[in-house]
């Protein structure tokens, strides 16, 4: 389920790419480069991205400027293999691609790699007489969490790329009513931010204020991007809600870009 919050209400919609206003901009000719920072669901809200352009036909490149778990699929790709990008990005429509890093992850790629993927073109399918190439969209998880729900970013936290056109902060609502020490990365930087002890609930203004903060939501945003509250895990009623006073409490600070997601209805 994605919803998109408008007229104090979450409106439902089918496509992750529409709520983020990612379509606008490829309408336009841009080519979008998204980085997902915070907790609560990074890499499945990239996923679900990744996958939407991919039922559209567009090709999609992901990567990181830290850590990603490699998954057993063929498009997951060590190093920087250009070939096989290529060759995935025909066959599967899309390459998750990093660096070999301990405990089945992959890492940053090295600049002079990193800085070809962000040009990567491709020939367009709509034109191929032509010889006309389009550029690739390219999805960026640019944060660590260790799967925690919420996080407050160290000093060396999140790694954002001048480049990036959209910033997607993201929560876990599954975090509200339980306890600070339980269920944020860095609690002890909650601690200071939130002027709060560890031993003290999450709540609805905590995520708020910290997705406000430039201490920690839109820290490292560049001037130019577009930042987006993403809520996940809004996968019931109750959670629902909890996520409807979220975006009024962020409405308040001038945020009203927000995203809510969730499990899809059985």
């Amino acid at each position: 389920m994605i919803y998109i919050y408008s007229g104090d209400r979450l409106r439902e919609t089918d496509s992750l790419r529409q709520a983020l206003k990612l379509e606008e901009g490829e309408l336009r000719g841009q080519r979008p480069v998204v980085s997902a920072v915070g907790a609560g669901g990074k890499t499945t809200t990239l996923h679900r991205l990744a996958d939407e352009y991919v039922r559209a036909g567009v090709p999609v490149l992901v990567t990181t400027t830290t850590h990603i778990m490699k998954e057993d699929r063929e498009w997951f790709l060590s190093g920087f293999p250009e070939e096989k990008i290529e060759e995935q990005l025909q066959k599967a429509g899309q390459a998750w691609v990093g660096e070999p890093a301990p405990g089945g992850k992959l890492g940053r790629l090295p600049d002079a790699a990193l800085e070809k993927l962000l040009k990567w073109e491709i020939p367009d399918r709509k034109d191929p007489e032509n010889g006309r190439r389009r550029k690739v969209p390219v999805l960026i998880e640019a944060d660590g969490a260790k799967r925690m729900p919420v996080k407050v970013p160290a000093e060396h936290e999140p790694v954002i790329l001048p480049c990036t056109s959209h910033v997607l902060s993201v929560y876990g609502l599954d975090s509200v009513g339980k306890k600070i020490e339980d269920t944020v990365f860095r609690p002890e930087l909650a601690e200071i931010l939130l002027k709060k002890k560890r031993t003290e609930c999450v709540t609805e203004e905590d995520i708020a204020r910290l997705a406000a903060s430039d201490l920690a939501g839109r820290k490292g945003c560049p001037k130019t991007a577009v930042y987006t509250v993403v809520l996940n895990k809004a996968d019931d009623e109750k959670l629902r809600k909890t996520a409807l006073a979220v975006c009024r409490l962020l409405g308040d600070r001038g945020i009203r870009q927000v995203v809510v997601t969730g499990r899809r209805k059985s």
